[in-house]
């Protein structure tokens, strides 16, 4: 039986670290903590980047960022359940903005007349 070089394993069977990250923190009670986010189907991750023009580029200047190995981060965040590490994530979204109730349905004001529209008349109903 031959072995698969790892060239032509379509999935290499090792996991390498990634090396030192630049991981995003926020300020806490105690110090920095590692900011965590949600990938696509909404699951936490933990997020570290290869270099600090990628951290800024994605997040921004003015984010704050630690340097951490790889299986650091993830024995940080292992405890509070989150067992995944994104490294160099490209897309990002704004988190939600609030969310305003629906305006009440049906008529909030009276119904203008049958007749001659005045120009009064279709600045409300363009509105």
């Amino acid at each position: 039986m031959t072995e698969l070089l790892h060239g032509e394993d379509p999935e290499p069977a090792d996991r390498f670290p990634a090396g030192p990250l630049y991981v995003p923190v926020r300020p806490g009670p105690s110090g920095c903590a590692a900011r965590l986010f949600r990938t696509p189907l909404g699951r936490r991750t933990a997020v570290g980047f290869t270099s600090e023009h990628r951290l800024t580029a994605t997040l921004g200047s003015g984010q704050a960022w630690i340097r951490l190995a790889e299986p650091a981060l993830r024995a940080l965040t292992a405890p509070i359940g989150v067992t995944t590490v994104t490294v160099d994530p490209q897309f990002t979204a704004p988190a939600p903005g609030r969310v305003t109730p629906p305006l009440p349905v049906g008529p909030t004001a009276p119904v203008p007349p049958a007749g001659p529209v005045t120009h009064e008349m279709s600045a409300l109903r363009i509105a």
